[in-house]
């Protein structure tokens, strides 16, 4: 298996603690978030092409579900990110616990849930299809990251993804 090195914000370079993230991964982010954007809201609120179910699904129905959602995700990324970036380990190792304990990938849960949260909103058709495509997006800058931390933590790491499911809350049997 070949070295790769993870890539690390200028602002987080003098962290030893962190393996690091794909280099394409902030900016995908925030392209596919504007690309999101554009289709939720053109569809929800200009062109309406694809929100038909709206007329079936009440609004007392999708906006209590959708604020569940979006508190869940806002949550998630909280507790995740002030779990990484929060205070720095004096000796790197593997994080297990919080909502690390829950899903090896909370940040990127919590986003795909915020999505999911607007998608409720107005049901709209085509943001579902640019939502599945920034699951791939995020299965696959998840899968590099497993890579650099199988790399830095060996062992270690192997261990936690058996215990651990990667962005699911559940386990699924493979």
């Amino acid at each position: 298996m070949k070295s790769e090195k993870g890539h690390l914000r200028k602002s987080h370079q003098h962290r030893s603690d962190l393996a690091g993230e794909h280099a394409f991964s902030d900016m995908g982010q925030l392209i596919l978030l504007v690309i999101f954007l554009i289709v939720w809201i053109a569809d929800s609120f200009v062109f309406k092409y694809s929100t038909f179910l709206t007329q079936y699904v009440s609004n007392y129905i999708r906006v209590p579900i959708a604020l569940i959602i979006l508190t869940i995700s806002g949550l998630l990324a909280g507790f995740g990110l002030n779990t990484v970036f929060g205070k720095t380990r004096e000796e790197p190792q593997v994080i297990t616990t919080g909502v690390f304990s829950i899903v090896r990938h909370p940040i990127y849960l919590s986003s795909i849930l915020l999505y999911l949260g607007f998608i409720l909103l107005s049901l709209s058709f085509l943001s579902v299809l640019v939502w599945i495509l920034i699951i791939v997006f995020y299965y696959m800058i998840s899968r590099y990251e497993e890579k650099l931390l199988t790399q830095r933590f060996g062992s270690a790491y192997e261990e936690y993804k058996k215990k651990v499911p990667m962005l699911l809350p559940i386990k699924l049997p493979y």
